[in-house]
């Protein structure tokens, strides 16, 4: 499948799998920390890796990513990227603790660990709506999370992808809580492998280019 020629239709399917995600991932956050969540989805997209460095805000922009492998039937992985900011705005909206950070040397391992739990269910969540979509068995690894630059943990992460595939499905979500008035930006990228782009749109009974 040639994701140069993927349609609208192709883009609203995946659209529709990020709203079922997203608000799988709100109720379960909702649960976790006793707070109304809301998440919206307002866009979707397909990106090639370079673009993937500009959504972020460049090489050189300083951000926290968690990186998952995706096992199954549609074999792929996945990229939670935020700004440092939005990350560190996520952590005090859901532990309303906001002397956490993560710029130190030594970031605080609260913070560290309320993030990984977010990335886990956002992630799970996401495939989870996928799977349930499409039929097909997908789960994810353990989280890896990195705080750097985003230039060196995308040459590093990609490095390796960039023999198999070329693009990523960009899912952007912002994170509401009830009682605040500015949402958290993230960037969800789900990277199939080749084989799995296929796969996937076959599943959803999506053949066609038009």
């Amino acid at each position: 499948m040639d994701v140069n020629n993927l349609s609208h239709i192709h883009i609203d399917a995946l659209r529709e799998i990020g709203n079922i995600g997203a608000g799988n991932a709100a109720t379960s956050m909702s649960t976790l920390i006793n707070k109304r969540i809301e998440m919206d989805v307002p866009s979707v997209n397909i990106v090639t890796f370079d673009e993937m460095m500009d959504i972020v805000g460049g090489p050189e922009e300083l951000i926290v990513a968690m990186f998952f492998r995706i096992c199954g039937d549609a074999p792929g992985t996945v990229y939670l990227m935020l700004s440092i900011e939005e990350a560190e705005s996520l952590i005090s909206h859901i532990s309303d603790d906001i002397s956490l950070n993560l710029r130190s040397e030594q970031p605080d391992e609260l913070a560290l660990s309320a993030l990984k739990e977010v990335g886990n269910i956002i992630t799970g969540s996401y495939l989870s709506a996928l799977s349930d979509f499409i039929n097909i068995n997908m789960q994810s690894s353990v989280p890896y999370l990195s705080i750097d630059m985003a230039g060196a943990i995308l040459t590093v992460g990609l490095i390796e992808l960039s023999q198999v595939t070329d693009y990523a499905i960009v899912i952007n979500t912002e994170i509401n809580e009830e009682a605040a008035n500015n949402g958290v930006h993230n960037h969800f990228f789900l990277l199939p492998d080749p084989e799995s782009f296929t796969k996937i749109f076959s599943a959803l009974g999506i053949n066609s280019y038009d």
